[in-house]
């Protein structure tokens, strides 16, 4: 979900109270715009909008994302029709980002499937309203021009466009600095048209720093954010705020922990509540065991 780094509260209590059926499920997010689908009048609220930009690098998306981590395998088999249908179901109800990665299973070939049916089914100005963010998060290996263009032609032919609206970029080893390297490319392939605006996902604090101190323009920083971690909120957020980059967060309702169906659930209990039987529970448990631990010492 989308927010700025100085109002990441005042964000969270604007999020949607409901969502349509089926589906994927992420929270990110009213004058209205109207785009006519199916001969059905479909608002895109302008509250649940929000820009993310720096310089003159900026793009329009919804500040609730369908997320496509569910798509990755650990959730079961994905039926692709179903999973298309319903991700067009979500855009006719103004739900119309979706937020994927090179590594989330055919997250990137639904959607190219997705928007070659919306080319194909709704009027022209639709698209005007639908986002595609994929994650690139390559091995730290060499960020020389040809790996990086050759690694973000295939999201492209993947999701079937010509330029993606943002790539979020993610680095697993800080002792390596071919980050920088590979935004610099990543920055010049944008300067092509082949990328719209250069994102981050998961950076920490001080590379984000460097990163913009060395002129690279990113827009945003996806980060994981709730009510229980709000890491963020420290120093982070102070810096996004000084310089304009705004906060993309997930596990706000930490993969469904945070609802009534675990209230008064002690988590440290092995059976003691409802089956944490997905990837994304079995993950926020563990964070909130971190964050427990942490608050003790």
């Amino acid at each position: 979900m989308a927010a700025s780094a100085m109002a990441v509260h005042q964000f969270m209590s604007n999020l949607y109270t409901s969502r349509p059926y089926g589906g994927f499920r992420r929270s990110m997010g009213v004058n209205h715009r109207v785009v006519r689908c199916c001969e059905t009048a479909v608002q895109v609220p302008e509250k649940r909008k929000t820009v993310v930009k720096n310089g003159n690098d900026s793009l329009e998306i919804c500040k609730v994302l369908n997320g496509m981590w569910q798509t990755s395998g650990g959730w079961g088999r994905i039926d692709r029709e179903d999973a298309v249908d319903a991700m067009l179901r979500y855009a006719d109800a103004g739900l119309s980002t979706f937020d994927m990665a090179d590594h989330y299973g055919p997250a990137e070939d639904l959607y190219g499937i997705f928007i070659n049916r919306v080319r194909r089914e709704r009027p022209p100005e639709y698209l005007e309203n639908v986002r595609g963010l994929t994650k690139w998060v390559p091995p730290p290996v060499k960020m020389t021009r040809s790996y990086v263009q050759e690694s973000i032609n295939v999201s492209r032919k993947r999701m079937d466009v010509a330029s993606l609206d943002m790539l979020q970029f993610h680095w697993w080893d800080y002792s390596n600095p071919g980050y920088l390297d590979a935004l610099k490319h990543l920055t010049d392939l944008k300067e092509e048209g082949k990328i719209k605006t250069v994102a981050l996902t998961n950076f920490d604090t001080e590379r984000l720093h460097k990163i913009l101190e060395n002129g690279i323009p990113v827009v945003s920083n996806q980060v994981q954010h709730s009510i229980v971690d709000m890491r963020p909120q420290q120093k982070m957020a102070e810096l996004c705020q000084h310089f304009g980059v705004k906060l993309i967060t997930y596990g706000t309702v930490m993969g469904g922990l945070l609802s009534e169906k675990f209230l008064d659930t002690n988590l440290t209990i092995p059976f003691a509540g409802p089956p944490l039987n997905t990837p994304s529970l079995q993950k926020y448990k563990r964070v909130t065991l971190y964050i427990a631990l942490h608050m003790k010492s």
